[in-house]
């Protein structure tokens, strides 16, 4: 089953920009691994400060083989450097009940 992980990092302005190349960097990578899927980088409209990276994986098991990989920790150190405090992680998977039960709910976006 497909999951979400939301990546939240914050960082001063000045660094907005060192942080999306690294992040692009990332994503190059990560579009080479077993079971990625898709991935977005959004920054907050109230607090310009913050990003949020939404990755799509095939399961939490590729996830996790990609978050572990020293490929990953590379980069990944670079970035904790950089906002000066560890990078925050959630995972999120489907609601159990099946989707076809859910499309009849206003907003349902699948899944």
């Amino acid at each position: 089953m497909a999951v979400k992980i939301l990546i939240k990092r914050k960082v001063p302005r000045e660094k907005g920009m060192a942080l999306l190349n690294l992040i692009g960097e990332l994503r190059v990578r990560a579009v080479a691994q077993p079971g990625y899927i898709s991935g977005e980088t959004m920054r907050s409209i109230d607090r310009p400060d913050e990003y949020l990276v939404i990755s799509t994986w095939q399961s939490i098991d590729d996830w996790k083989a990609w978050a572990a990989s020293k490929d990953r920790a590379e980069i990944q150190s670079k970035i904790d450097e950089i906002i000066g405090e560890p990078t925050q992680y959630e995972v999120y998977d489907y609601p159990e009940k099946s989707a076809a039960s859910l499309r009849s709910f206003k907003g349902w976006e699948g899944g």
